[in-house]
């Protein structure tokens, strides 16, 4: 063979019109019936998006218990008993989270808690049922609906543990001897504590004192009174502090304590109750200085 001849066994001819190809570079393949590529890709990113979906779905609902359980849960406003403030229906957030670090309800909040045991009418629980039923009992296990079967109540604080309530006929409600300004939340023409009255009460450590805003339509602290702790509720059945209005929109606001309990000398039984404890003693000192004296000058009158 000639120098500069060219052998088949080298390699097959290139024709006219081909591509040069690398070495070990495979020419890419037109899809079949010329399928676009895009269609494909289109495909492959639905079906992986429901293969993902129902993880997306797990995730949601582990977070919404999470934040049930430990952060916020919303509630339904079943009655008149908080007018104006909070109508029937309204939903309302109630701030869970608070309460495991250990806060306790204070004066003024709106709270959620549990009925502390004779407080609701069994009669007038309400199953509803059927698909209805089972869409709010999953619903309710997530926190986006109040449960059916869980019977919660809510109320204002009025006073907390060693507060002395009362309210003499018509009004105004006292605490700790002091008048609580109530027009800027009451419902309109109501009166603080009706016809009839009630106390003085001592609330007891660890419970609360609580009232409807409504105060004519409110079965609260003050018709329970027959029951374990004179009408207050243990702070253990507190659910938590209502904090915000969500539904319906043009209702939505914030809940917060009204300036009458934030007034200076609302809490002053406590205060009083150390002056009253810190007296004896300071009799005891005075007496004791003076029994110390006297002996000291006991032998300077013998001598």
């Amino acid at each position: 063979m000639a120098v500069g001849a060219r052998s088949d066994a080298d390699g097959p001819e290139r024709r006219a019109g081909d591509e040069p190809v690398e070495r070990g570079e495979e020419p890419t393949a037109e899809p079949d019936g010329g399928e676009d590529t895009a269609d494909v890709t289109d495909r492959k990113q639905q079906r992986s998006f429901l293969k993902e979906l129902p993880l997306l779905i797990g995730i949601a609902l582990i977070l919404a218990l999470l934040i049930k359980t430990f952060l916020m849960q919303a509630f339904s406003i079943p009655s008149d008993s908080m007018q104006n403030t909070l109508q029937r229906g309204d939903r309302v957030l109630v701030d869970k989270l608070t309460p495991w670090f250990g806060a306790e309800p204070e004066r003024g909040e709106v709270v959620v808690f549990h009925d502390p045991g004779g407080w609701l009418d069994e009669s007038t629980q309400s199953d509803p049922g059927g698909i209805a039923g089972a869409f709010q009992e999953f619903m309710s296990f997530i926190g986006l609906m109040p449960s059916a079967e869980e019977q919660d109540l809510i109320k204002r604080v009025i006073a907390v543990g060693g507060d002395t309530v009362a309210c003499e006929k018509n009004g105004p409600v006292t605490v700790n001897g002091k008048a609580l300004d109530e027009e800027s939340y009451i419902y309109p023409g109501s009166t603080p504590c009706g016809s009839e009255g009630f106390g003085p009460v001592k609330v007891p450590e660890g419970r609360i004192w609580v009232m409807g805003d409504n105060r004519q339509n409110s079965l609260d602290s003050r018709f329970h009174q027959d029951l374990e702790g004179n009408g207050t509720v243990p702070v253990d059945d507190v659910v938590g502090r209502a904090v915000v209005k969500a539904w319906p929109i043009d209702r939505w606001g914030t809940l917060p304590v009204p300036d009458t309990f934030e007034e200076k000398g609302l809490a002053a039984a406590p205060a009083a109750m150390g002056l009253a404890g810190a007296i004896p003693l300071v009799l005891w000192r005075r007496r004791r200085r003076a029994a110390e004296a006297a002996r000291a000058a006991a032998p300077r009158d013998g001598a």
